[in-house]
């Protein structure tokens, strides 16, 4: 497990780097936003441990950089600042936890590892489509490029039973039966609407099989 902590106090970063090593991370540490953003551009990370008030680009800029840069890596905010606003700041950009400072480095250890199970269940629910496209399983929510993508309830029916079955043919008649509920629709309704969930999407990823029904394909 690789963390990356961006730490411009220099005893708490050699405290907490100590303390993650021993518990069996490996840990690189930064005094300064832009040299963390640089190496997370060039290397490979399971988790961010951030503070806010460093030199250059602080933490809540960085990781806003980052969402807008694709990387969605389960964040921890350390910081002594308490202010509501930016408090919800970093929520609202995407981390996982926010811990007060001064705090038992124990305290950061459980917190990590709660993060770590969260993000796995996140991981295991959530179904790559394309770079740009993706699904959750569990809220059964389309987004593209991290933003719910809006749809119809029936055409959000239509997704699901894609997205369970992708790259596979989904058929005429699992459709009557799991989005129309077998209720009395011909195949050129299906067809119809089928048609507009295309247009709604913006990646071709719906194939028409013709005669047969429609296969989600995932992208590379």
């Amino acid at each position: 497990m690789k963390v990356l902590l961006l730490e411009d106090e220099i005893m708490l970063q050699g405290a907490i780097v100590e303390y993650l090593e021993d518990t069996g991370y490996i840990v690189e540490a930064f005094e300064d936003g832009e040299e963390a953003y640089k190496h997370i551009k060039e290397n490979s990370y399971d988790l961010f441990i951030f503070d806010i008030n460093v030199p250059t680009l602080d933490g809540l800029s960085l990781l806003d950089k980052l969402q807008k840069d694709k990387y969605f890596i389960p964040t921890v905010f350390i910081s002594a600042i308490t202010e509501i606003e930016q408090i919800s700041q970093a929520y609202e950009l995407g981390c996982y936890d926010y811990l007060k400072k001064p705090f038992h480095l124990k305290e950061l250890s459980l917190h990590i590892e709660r993060i770590l199970k969260v993000a796995d269940i996140r991981a295991k629910n959530h179904i790559k489509i394309s770079k740009i496209y993706s699904y959750d399983l569990q809220s059964e929510r389309l987004f593209f490029d991290s933003s719910e993508q809006k749809l119809t309830l029936k055409q959000a029916q239509i997704i699901n039973l894609l997205v369970t079955h992708i790259n596979k043919i989904v058929d005429f008649q699992m459709l009557h039966h799991y989005v129309w509920e077998d209720s009395h629709v011909d195949n050129a309704t299906i067809r119809a609407e089928m048609h507009r969930v295309k247009k709604t999407l913006k990646e071709d990823l719906i194939e028409n099989v013709k005669g047969v029904g429609y296969i989600l394909h995932r992208q590379s």
